[in-house]
């Protein structure tokens, strides 16, 4: 009797996040069976010995049970650094082999889940095990966009489904849609129901009852921000939740942020007679999840740039949510198809601004926010990557033409317009002065001085 070979799964995970996704995955049915599921954790800081592993951080132990075994991409390619390393094709063959030695392997069928796949390590790893079939999960609203960069048709036509939370109800991923993927929703309630298994896992939050939790993020180290604008954004977090008349302030900084927290805030909070609670990023008592915050604390505000937890929140939590700096990081980003564009439009367009008290009291956009978001997304997307979706361009003329307003203008940029022959952009007989460099001095002189004037 012919013996079938055993299938084993390597699902990989970089975040608290992307295993708790997994986790939930797993538990509501969208993996298939499999003799072996192994979980390979990745840290992809730029230090990653200075911190814990995931499979170290407090709460994991809840999520371990789902794992046969759980390895470690770092230790397997080290010294070398996970961030931007690929095998040369020529040692592919011995990279599986060294792989297929070390997780115990054997001669078993691979499968993979990968979040990211145009990053270093999933390149890394679906390049390895190349004739293995690839499920991707989505790990927050930038993956409504557009796929980041070209990807290989070798591993794009291999990638069986999208995997990702419903954080926008509705809304279809952009997401490797060139190669036909279908997208398959993890249901809310095996996320919600993991979270309650980490939010159970000794930790010491703070006790405060209702705080308004204001939200790090990651920003002036990749270069989006200044880090004195950075800084003034917590700032407003803190006077814009003051002013809405929360004396109770709790700041989670971003775990990957090189700065855990600028001290200025907790100085601004006094001066307005705040009580301000930083979480303690040192291990071992964080990073928590924002989700296991929720849990806990059911804040009476959550505060935030174009953090996924913003949606959870909203979306899953159905907790009163803001915004914070969005106008500025459309202005900022660049390339326009940086990653991240989607995800701040979408925060942006979605969700109330800090500073509008109706709107946020109400829990809805502010006066003038796009409401049809679905064609927002495709005229984004296609503006962001217009190789890869040509069949959008009607779409976006559509909207372009029918939608631009001194609110929705902030999503997209005049010049990229005028490259792509869409609406709004400057009419053909006009483009001499885009070549103009009298004209472009006149408009860096004119921007410097709003900014100037901004501050």
């Amino acid at each position: 009797m012919l013996k079938l070979p055993r299938t084993t799964q390597l699902l990989t995970a970089s975040t608290l996040h992307g295993a708790a996704l997994l986790a939930a995955a797993l538990d509501t049915g969208c993996f298939g069976p499999a003799d072996r599921r192994v979980l390979v954790v990745c840290d992809n800081t730029a230090v990653p010995e200075a911190g814990p592993a995931l499979d170290e951080l407090p709460g994991f132990e809840r999520l371990r049970g789902r794992f046969d075994d759980v390895v470690s991409w770092n230790a397997a390619i080290a010294p070398l650094h996970p961030g931007g390393w690929s095998p040369r094709p020529d040692d592919v063959p011995l990279w599986e082999r060294h792989l297929r030695l070390a997780w115990a392997l054997g001669d078993d069928d691979v499968e993979l889940a990968v979040a990211s796949i145009e990053a270093g390590r999933a390149k890394a790893i679906t390049g390895i095990f190349a004739g293995a079939p690839v499920d991707v999960y989505a790990d927050g609203p930038a993956d409504y966009g557009p796929t980041r960069d070209k990807l290989d048709p070798l591993v794009g036509t291999r990638v069986r489904r999208l995997l990702h939370l419903d954080l926008v109800p509705g809304l279809k991923p952009l997401l490797l849609a060139e190669f036909g993927v279908e997208p398959q929703v993890v249901a809310a309630e095996g996320f919600l129901k993991v979270v309650g298994e980490l939010a159970a896992a000794p930790a010491e939050p703070p006790s405060a009852e209702a705080p308004a939790l204001l939200l790090g993020q990651n920003l002036s180290a990749p270069g989006l921000i200044s880090a004195p604008e950075e800084e003034e954004l917590y700032l407003r977090m803190v006077r814009g939740a003051v002013a809405l008349g929360h004396t109770r302030l709790v700041f989670q900084p971003h775990p990957a942020a090189p700065a855990p927290w600028p001290p200025s805030i907790q100085a601004e909070a006094e001066r307005l007679g705040a009580e301000l609670t930083v979480l303690d990023t040192g291990f071992p008592q964080a990073p928590v999840l924002a989700e296991v915050l929720y849990e806990r604390m059911r804040p009476a505000l959550v505060v935030g740039c174009f953090s996924t937890a913003l949606l959870t929140a909203s979306a899953f939590y159905g907790l009163p949510v803001a915004r914070v700096g969005t106008e500025l990081l459309l202005d900022r980003l660049s390339p326009y198809e940086n990653a991240d564009r989607m995800a701040v439009t979408l925060v942006d367009a979605l969700l109330p601004e800090l500073g509008d008290r109706v709107a946020v009291e109400e829990r809805r956009p502010a006066d003038g926010a796009e409401r049809e978001v679905s064609a927002l997304v495709a005229a984004v997307g296609y503006a962001m990557r217009p190789r890869l979706h040509p069949g959008l361009r009607a779409a976006a003329e559509r909207y372009l033409s029918t939608r631009l307003t001194p609110v929705t203008w902030r999503y997209f940029k005049r010049r990229r317009l005028t490259s792509l022959g869409l609406p709004g952009g400057v009419p053909a007989r006009l483009t001499f002065l885009s070549r103009s460099a009298a004209v472009r001095r006149a408009v860096r002189r004119a921007r410097s001085l709003r900014r100037a004037v901004g501050r």
